[in-house]
């Protein structure tokens, strides 16, 4: 298994940035996917998930309303669009599948930094 993140980077405040998640070494389509992000000094904490076929996502309290989560099941890649950022968006972020209760694998981290 192999999630490789990209499209981090500086932005202002207000800024918008995407974030996408390359899968590959296992049926992407079957499984649901997560995005997580760790401040410094800090839990690793979800941020939005999304359901093997899309249908239905979920959000942390913090981005609703900011950020979206989706995927194409076509190119084995889920994305995260991100909006109206703000300081404390700044963090690593993470790509993440949960195969079974107690296989779950994690991307390297994409650096993301919100500052004017």
């Amino acid at each position: 298994v192999q999630l490789v993140e990209s499209g981090g980077g500086l932005v202002q405040p207000g800024g918008s940035l995407r974030l996408s998640c390359a899968a590959s070494g296992f049926a992407f389509s079957n499984y649901a996917m997560s995005w997580h992000r760790q401040a410094p000094g800090k839990e690793r904490r979800l941020v939005a998930g999304i359901t093997s076929g899309g249908g239905n996502t979920n959000y942390a309290d913090s981005v609703k309303g900011r950020f979206t989560i989706s995927r194409d099941n076509s190119k084995n890649t889920v994305y995260l669009q991100m909006n109206s950022l703000k300081s404390e968006d700044t963090a690593v972020y993470y790509c993440n599948v949960r195969r079974t209760l107690y296989e779950t694998y994690w991307g390297q981290g994409t650096q993301v930094t919100v500052s004017s």
